[in-house]
């Protein structure tokens, strides 16, 4: 079965430096293709084998001159890792060093990923069914340097969004590739846990003035300004959050309540007004939510 996230397209560039190719995944994401004097490096893999050959073959007019190919998992998330098997195990068609956090191959090697796989390929008959877990092989704590000769780009934690994930900072051409730790209208929280660590996370990427600023969810023309945005929304979500709270003596909202109602804080309020979400509504919608409860939990327990 052939699916439209499958056909990827190359963005036109819109200014940034030119070594810097995005392609784009149907509706689903965004990836990068970074040209270096000794390296092309290829940022996330997509979430399937067929999408992943894919960019390889756009990443192949690149592969001259000497230069070999890396591979780079911003974290372990499906649209982001499991095209891996491309780049490496017993069935890659172009093997390469694949780079990321030692969380992001836990989370691989944990099993956890296996069920979420199960799961999707049984919803989504003929999306999934070539997909295979692979690990990335290269393996990084806090920060990692690619020295690419012209070009450094420095890999460094930002966790929150996921515990695993990492960004790409290019201080040459002062790029930064966000991945989802930031994103238009804002990123994804999951628990009360993960919040200040997003929060720094955005705080970190904002202290780096990146002149250019790109991310996997969030038009080309986004800018580094989502980073402060994001950083605002958060901000307004714990004003709010501790006035409810205050409102409620303390009390949380139990599942079958309106949680927007509860704080004041509907989603139609989050949004920048010149925002088109297309058919992405409903889902930020159900992030808005979910960051709300996860935002009340917090202020809680503070």
């Amino acid at each position: 079965m052939t699916h439209a996230d499958n056909t990827l397209s190359v963005v036109e560039n819109q200014g940034w430096d030119q070594r810097v190719v995005v392609v784009r995944c149907g509706t689903l994401v965004d990836v990068f293709i970074v040209i270096t004097e000794r390296y092309v490096v290829l940022v996330d893999t997509l979430h399937n084998p067929t999408a992943a050959a894919a960019l390889l073959d756009i990443a192949r007019q690149y592969l001259v001159h000497g230069r070999t190919l890396l591979v780079v998992n911003t974290h372990a998330d499906w649209d982001h890792a499991w095209g891996n098997q491309v780049f490496a195990g017993p069935d890659a068609l172009h093997p390469a060093p694949i780079i990321a956090s030692r969380r992001c191959a836990a989370r691989f090697h944990s099993g956890d990923e296996q069920p979420t796989l199960t799961r999707m390929q049984a919803e989504q008959p003929g999306r999934f069914d070539g997909v295979r877990l692979q690990s990335p092989t290269v393996l990084f704590e806090e920060r990692l340097a690619i020295e690419g000769g012209d070009l450094t780009l420095e890999l460094f934690a930002t966790p929150g969004h996921t515990a695993d994930h990492i960004a790409v900072y290019i201080p040459e051409m002062r790029t930064l590739l966000a991945g989802d730790a930031a994103e238009s209208p804002f990123p994804l929280v999951y628990s009360a846990a993960e919040l200040p660590q997003l929060r720094d996370s955005l705080l970190w990427m904002q202290a780096l003035r990146p002149e250019v600023a790109l991310y996997c969810h969030a038009p080309v023309t986004a800018g580094p300004g989502v980073l402060h945005a994001n950083s605002v929304y958060f901000d307004e979500l714990e004003q709010r959050c501790q006035i409810s709270l205050a409102r409620h003596d303390g009390r949380l909202p139990d599942e079958s309540e309106d949680v927007e109602a509860f704080v004041g804080f509907p989603f139609s309020a989050a949004l920048p007004t010149d925002l088109d979400l297309q058919d992405q509504t409903d889902f930020y919608h159900r992030a808005h939510q979910r960051a709300l409860r996860a935002m009340l939990e917090y202020v809680a327990g503070c």
